[in-house]
């Protein structure tokens, strides 16, 4: 389909703006008056605001307003209630000792009752808005009042006494408040869409997406990342420096993130830009921050963002000179020099690996040596050649050489030269003691990290080369830096004003939210080299396009078993929009999200690896949602048994107590008969685990107003000091998709007599996944059914059912194995053969289960590249590891499991040795 198209129809389906937001306290949210706008004073409502705030730190919900319109007036028929500030600010109360101070950690905005854009920002462009005083200043009341009449409401006085104020009229209210916003809604896009489809969009990314035929020119140079990667993700790095469409799905904790700055440094490296769309201010944070542990260019966080006044102070103060051509090339000639150190360490260890491989053969062919020898008598003599088969001269002489026998084929020459190289081999390791890997490996290891230094070290001076920095540059830098500052109708006017293409060729790392990438940033096709969406299954087209068109290539990232987005455009609609302009069934917004679309682009690349969760707790997922499709990297002998999910059943009438297992003191709760139960029995597991020393706890609960109640009541248990502390967190489901705690409590929501659809919410598989992932360590699932059926009852069998040690492979199909390991037993070392870690299998894993060793004791079946992968993998995952290859010990087992022994008795190794 044509861009064109596409957006055309995207503007139809296009959801309307968002209700105009008269009442900040409907439905019972606070609202505190300030009469101090940087400080507020400690007394039970504040207290109240504030814990709210640290309970949803991620959401970022408390706000500060200056200038309230407050009163009643009739809007479109009925009579409204008003409690609505003229300017507000995203803000956090740091406690002191008889109050709290405000801080702000995002923008300043003025009231989107104000409709006209340029007005708004010129009401931003007022000296000195929003600084402390503000209020007390010369021209603030004028400034109220200006802006008051702009939003077009009846206001006729300003007033002092908030106390009392009118329910027949509106008034200005001239002070500060604190308050807090549940959800916050983006502008409509129908317009903006309309806008962008009168483009010129071939070449760019959201042509691509929808079906723009584009040659892939594949770059086959090796990845060479600041951050460790699999061969899975350093395909999707490879891929991205040229696909026009690049996808990557996996389960939870599987390494997305990791990936996605991978990527991004990459293409900034080769002199690109990238625009990284997230699903939340949380979300850009939480990227930006994985990004501040690698060297590479500053992200600009361009929306709703605590670090962007540093990145503003660091922009103003001006930067230092680019980067010469020349140290650039000194610095690739570093990068190489190191790769090659790697390469020949690699090189070295492949070597010892493959005279292992061979030297193992040799009793294979023992039997058969006289044999040979006699037919292929110079490969027993180091005669040495490939050439014994080809035709004519060349074929005659080398099996001259050799010393062939008249009518030996080519097969038996072959079996004699790889017999004879087994036997070389196999002396060889005898006369040198045999296969000692050690100091190999801990020298390629610190060779990897001197690389990945070096290279992160390169990246970081190659965006900030002289190409990069030039005087057009400095010049849109320098505007930045002002816009930054701007409030956000202000920035939004500036930025559009900027010539864009050398402000990203100087800055080319750009993260905010996909609203804010709409809302803010300039409407220029193709503007970045690389746009990344991420948590794509929860992003609409209609919000993706104007993402997609702003750069030349994309990055996908989802899972389409998580949750999706949430559409409210009826099919009857979509199926008339779609007949009217002949498009087809990829523009239905209702189903199709971001994701499906992309996957219908391109391939997707499964990142299968999980390292977020005991093997307990993403067990369930990793069988009924993605058909055992995950490979568990966090499996150790410790962690498989752990039992991480606890069920706590509020009683039946009569009962006093439900069970919270594993050393958690016994939950007594109220009698049910409501969801109160349910509130009281997680209050009394928050208090166990706090006590228990836990320091990272979610609660959660599909329902909204059972995440509410389990609010309300944890405000009233804990202060804000100690919600800080505990890292306590509450909200739904759907607002902890992307994030992550120690321990989890789920409060169900669901009583015996409630109707089917609710059951059904709670068993929608994309919900269900979601609610049972976002457990580090412990899950804790707080329920009042007595007989639930369905995924809910097969998840609750799951969890009552303890873990246990997954079936062992047997060895003795192995001789060198099986007689260390038996020797082991005899020495009575904790031994268990063939253990699993994610794809990978240990020979002997040796030790007790909270300091656990991994033996390899003969080369990867799968040859030395998958040897040396393994080990990496495994080292990366936190393990210690050992070789024990038969030659190092001529064979002898019980000389072998000696040393083994004495290794499993020391405390020297660092974990990963």
């Amino acid at each position: 389909m044509l861009p064109s198209t596409v957006l055309a129809v995207l503007a139809e389906l296009a959801p309307a703006g968002a209700d105009r937001v008269l009442d900040v306290t409907r439905g019972g949210q606070p609202l505190a008056w300030l009469d101090d706008a940087e400080r507020a004073p400690r007394r039970a409502e504040t207290d109240r605001l504030a814990a709210l705030a640290a309970l949803h730190r991620d959401e970022r919900i408390l706000r500060r307003g200056w200038g309230f319109l407050a009163g009643r007036t009739e809007v479109d028929g009925k009579v409204r209630k008003v409690r609505v500030p003229l300017m507000s600010q995203p803000v956090q109360l740091e406690r002191g000792l008889t109050g709290y101070r405000v801080v702000p950690i995002g923008d300043v905005e003025i009231t989107p009752l104000v409709a006209d854009r340029q007005l708004a920002a010129a009401f931003e462009a007022a000296p000195g808005l929003a600084a402390p005083g503000w209020l007390d200043a010369i021209g603030s009341r004028a400034w109220l009042w200006s802006a008051a009449q702009a939003t077009g409401l009846p206001v006729d006085a300003v007033v002092a006494d908030r106390r009392k104020l009118p329910n027949d009229r509106i008034v200005l209210v001239a002070t500060a408040g604190l308050f807090v916003v549940r959800d916050v809604y983006g502008p409509g896009l129908a317009d903006s869409l309309r806008t962008w489809s009168r483009r010129d969009l071939s070449g760019t990314a959201l042509a691509a997406v929808y079906g723009d035929e584009r040659t892939d020119r594949s770059d086959d140079t090796p990845v060479v990342s600041p951050l460790p990667l699999t061969e899975a993700q350093a395909r999707v790095v490879a891929r991205v420096r040229t696909a026009p469409v690049t996808v990557v799905s996996g389960p939870p904790g599987n390494g997305k993130s990791h990936t996605v700055v991978a990527a991004a440094l990459e293409v900034v490296h080769r002199g690109g830009s990238v625009l990284v769309a997230t699903q939340s201010p949380h979300a850009a944070e939480v990227l930006a921050s994985l990004l501040g542990r690698y060297p590479g260019p500053v992200p600009v966080l361009f929306g709703d963002a605590q670090r962007r006044d540093d990145l503003a102070a660091q922009l103003a103060a001006g930067a230092d000179r680019g980067y010469s051509d020349r140290e650039l090339r000194a610095d690739a000639d570093s990068v190489q020099l190191a790769l090659r150190g790697v390469g020949q360490e690699r090189a070295r260890i492949t070597e010892a690996l493959d005279e292992e491989v061979r030297a193992a053969a040799l009793p294979r062919w023992e039997p058969l040596l006289p044999e040979l020898a006699a037919d292929v008598p110079g490969a027993f003599t180091g005669v040495r050649t490939d050439d014994f088969d080809r035709p004519g001269l060349r074929g005659w002489w080398a099996r001259r050489r050799l010393g062939v026998r008249g009518g030996v084929p080519a097969e038996r020459v072959r079996a004699a030269l790889t017999a004879a190289a087994a036997q070389l081999s196999a002396a060889r390791l005898a006369a040198t003691g045999g296969t000692d890997l050690d100091r190999r490996w801990s020298t390629l290891r610190y060779l990897e990290d001197g690389l990945a230094r070096t290279a992160g070290e390169a990246m970081r001076r190659a965006a900030r080369s002289e190409k990069r920095w030039d005087r057009e540059a400095r010049r849109g830098v320098a505007a930045l830096a002002t816009a930054l500052r701007a409030g956000r109708n202000q920035r939004r006017e500036l930025l559009a004003r900027m010539d864009a293409a050398p402000l990203v060729r100087a800055l080319p790392l750009w993260i905010g939210t996909v609203a804010d990438v709409e809302d803010l940033l300039p409407a220029a096709p193709g503007l970045f080299d690389l746009v990344v969406i991420d948590e794509a299954s929860h992003v609409d087209q209609v919000r993706a396009a104007p993402v997609l068109a702003r750069a030349r290539r994309a990055l996908i990232v989802g899972d389409p078993r998580q949750l999706r987005f949430v559409s409210f455009v009826s099919t009857v609609d979509i199926n008339e929009v779609l007949a009217r302009h002949d498009a087809d069934d990829r523009l239905d917004v209702r189903r199709v999200s971001t994701y499906d679309l992309a996957t219908a682009a391109a391939p997707a690349t499964w990142l299968a690896e999980h390292h977020r969760s005991t093997p307990h707790l993403i067990g369930f997922s990793a069988r009924r949602f993605y058909d055992d499709r995950v490979a568990v990297m966090t499996r150790t002998p410790a962690a498989e048994l752990a039992d991480g999910i606890d069920v706590v059943r509020v009683p039946a009438p009569g009962s006093l107590a439900a069970e919270v297992a594993d050393g958690i003191d016994v939950v007594r709760v109220p009698a049910p008969g409501s969801l109160a139960a349910e509130v009281a029995a997680v209050l009394e597991v928050v208090a166990a685990q706090a006590g228990a020393g836990t320091r990272s706890i979610a609660v959660i609960s599909p329902f909204r107003a059972q995440a509410e109640a389990l609010e309300a009541a944890l405000v009233a248990a804990y202060p804000v000091d100690r919600i800080e502390e505990l890292g306590l967190r509450v909200g739904t489901v759907h607002a902890f998709q992307g994030s992550e705690a120690d321990v989890v409590v789920v409060s169900l929501g669901l009583l015996p007599g409630d109707p089917a659809g609710r059951r059904r919410f709670v068993a929608d598989p994309h919900l269900f996944n979601v609610m049972v992932t976002r457990a580090r360590h412990r899950m804790v699932v707080v329920t009042s059914l007595g007989t639930p059926d369905g995924l809910l009852a097969d998840y609750l069998t799951y969890a009552d059912t303890p873990p246990g040690p997954a079936g062992q492979e047997v060895v003795e199909a192995n001789p060198w194995p099986a007689a260390l390991h038996e020797e082991l037993r005899r020495l009575e070392v904790e031994v268990r053969p063939r253990y699993a870690v994610g794809p990978w299998t240990i020979d002997l894993c040796i030790g007790p289960a909270e300091a656990p060793i991994g033996v390899f004791c003969e080369v990867h079946p799968d040859g030395t590249g998958a040897h040396l992968a393994r080990r990496q993998a495994l080292h990366r995952a936190g393990w210690r590891l050992a070789d024990a290859f038969a030659s190092r010990w001529a064979g002898d087992p019980r000389r072998a499991a000696l040393e083994l022994a004495q290794l499993k008795a020391t405390t020297e190794l660092t974990p990963g040795d």
